[in-house]
């Protein structure tokens, strides 16, 4: 029992620095110290020490000279080839969720497409509802070898942060862009899903590199 509690308090503390991290809370090069994360997040160094060794694995702290360990700070590179891995990933996962998804799982779905229009105007509110909107369609796929890789990636996707939702039209693009995708599964159309998939993370990249340049 005391095992689990401590497996449970460890993945706590690694979904609020994952957070923390998308909203912006901890910026890139930003300096992790254990003992200041520990008092923020009102846990024993312990489970905190247990998620940094994790987001660490997975590249999202790093060390740097002279500041020890900080939040990475992706490169373009790094970009391009984080997006091009949840194209594949994602669509993937959307096909398999049409052929796999139980009638309950297609219902949430389609709640949570019918409830966007709510976080449409808060960043931090409308990145978590993605998060959890994309968490469904994994677990949805039903396939334990595509959920672990995508676990990872959507982790390391947190380093871009909510940064697109801010450009004007983005938030209610990317709601129909959901919509079509969980009609697709709904319909058991496991080559449209992935299309349809496919395709919002194409519009997200581009987004991205549009943000990222400026324009």
């Amino acid at each position: 029992m005391a095992e689990s509690s401590a497996r449970g308090l460890g993945q706590k503390a690694y979904q609020a620095l994952v957070e923390a991290i998308e909203d912006g809370s901890l910026t890139p090069s930003s300096r992790i110290v254990e003992v200041e994360l520990a008092a923020q997040l009102n846990m024993s160094r312990t489970p905190v020490r247990e998620a940094v060794q994790r987001l660490e694995a997975e590249g999202l702290l790093v060390h740097e000279p002279r500041k020890g360990l900080t939040v990475s700070r992706l490169t373009q590179e790094r970009v391009v080839e984080l997006y091009d891995m949840r194209e594949v990933l994602e669509g993937a996962a959307a096909a398999f969720a049409a052929q796999h998804a139980s009638n309950a799982e297609i219902e949430v779905l389609q709640q949570l497409c019918r409830h966007e229009h709510e976080v449409i105007g808060d960043p931090v509110m409308g990145a978590r509802h993605n998060r959890y909107f994309h968490q469904n369609i994994f677990r949805s796929a039903h396939n334990s070898y595509l959920l672990r890789n995508l676990s990872t990636l959507t982790s390391s996707m947190a380093l871009l942060g909510n940064y697109t939702r801010h450009i004007e039209g983005r938030a209610e693009k990317t709601a129909l862009e959901h919509l079509a995708i969980v009609e697709a599964i709904a319909s058991r159309n496991p080559v449209l899903a992935e299309q349809k998939a496919r395709a919002h993370i194409r519009s997200a990249h581009e987004a991205r590199l549009k943000d990222m340049s400026g324009f």
